[in-house]
């Protein structure tokens, strides 16, 4: 009985705690103190998949880790000041101190697998909606924005390693593409025009983006 719990236990889901390192935008920070708040479901993010459609082992993965610490670079290089919210915007009596505050979200995360066992080349899109409120919560702007990552090689040493490095890549690009399209939101253009006087804030991302790394 014990060897066959061991071995049942043994056909569990593979499990992946996605870990990488993600560089600053090259670009000059926009003088705002930007207020983030990271939800529960957000910092703890996973997704999984049990396989059984494919007849294969599921899958665990969890990214929340490894997006707070994308964001928190990511943010802390493209505005002046950056401070981390305990609770949602609205949900105090006091606001904080802060210009605005942004919310991310995980909208959607799929991936696909190898066509053939050893093909180590994962797929994975990722869709994120965000949330720019006033410090009592009132909305600035509220939109969607995607992202994708592919294993760039097929020869890696392990299925595991290859899905973290998907999900990696799929970070690194939500957070160029999240960089160079921020202040072209139409309703974030003109709160930065009402607040700073900024005649142009495209201009500040019109060569901004985050250093490739490999």
């Amino acid at each position: 009985m014990a060897l066959l719990a061991l071995a049942l236990a043994g056909c569990g889901p593979s499990r992946v705690d996605v870990k990488g390192s993600f560089p600053e935008p090259l670009m000059d920070p926009l003088p705002v103190n930007l207020g983030v708040w990271y939800s529960p479901d957000f910092s703890t993010h996973e997704f999984s998949d049990a396989g059984e459609n494919r007849g294969e082992s599921g899958w665990v993965v969890k990214t929340g880790e490894a997006q707070t610490q994308m964001w928190d670079t990511l943010l802390n290089g493209m505005f002046s000041e950056l401070t981390h919210l305990d609770s949602e915007p609205g949900s105090d009596a006091d606001a904080a101190p802060v210009d605005a505050v942004l919310i991310p979200a995980v909208d959607e995360l799929q991936y696909t697998i190898p066509t053939h066992t050893n093909v180590k080349v994962y797929e994975v899109w990722l869709r994120y909606r965000f949330k720019l409120v006033e410090p009592d919560g009132d909305t600035i702007a509220d939109w969607t924005m995607t992202s994708y990552g592919k294993t760039p090689t097929a020869f890696m040493r392990s299925n595991t390693a290859a899905v973290n490095l998907a999900a990696v890549v799929a970070l690194r690009d939500a957070g160029a593409n999240f960089a160079t399209k921020f202040v072209r939101i139409p309703e974030i253009e003109q709160w930065l025009e009402q607040h700073w006087q900024m005649d142009s804030p495209k201009a500040a991302t019109d060569t901004a983006g985050v250093e490739e790394t490999p």
